[in-house]
């Protein structure tokens, strides 16, 4: 797999200038991804990187915590 640290490549959904669909999609899917195949899995370290990348800080904590308290929004 390519470097971890490097930003997110382009993603044809996600064609506009706000990314904010992207960050929250790689969120998604990398706790998708994690909860089927592991954390350490690569494929799902590449989701992780992406959503690191894109999205603020402050909502992957906020989007973190409501996780392990049960009462986040999305499906994983």
């Amino acid at each position: 797999m390519k470097d971890q640290n490097c930003p997110a490549p382009f993603d044809s959904r996600f064609p506009a200038i706000n990314q904010t669909r992207y960050c929250y999609v790689s969120f998604l899917d990398y706790h998708r991804c994690a909860k089927k195949r592991g954390a350490d899995y690569e494929a799902c370290q590449y989701y992780k990187s992406c959503y690191e990348t894109l999205c603020p800080n402050d909502w992957i904590e906020k989007w973190t915590n409501q996780i392990e308290k049960g009462i986040f929004a999305g499906y994983i």
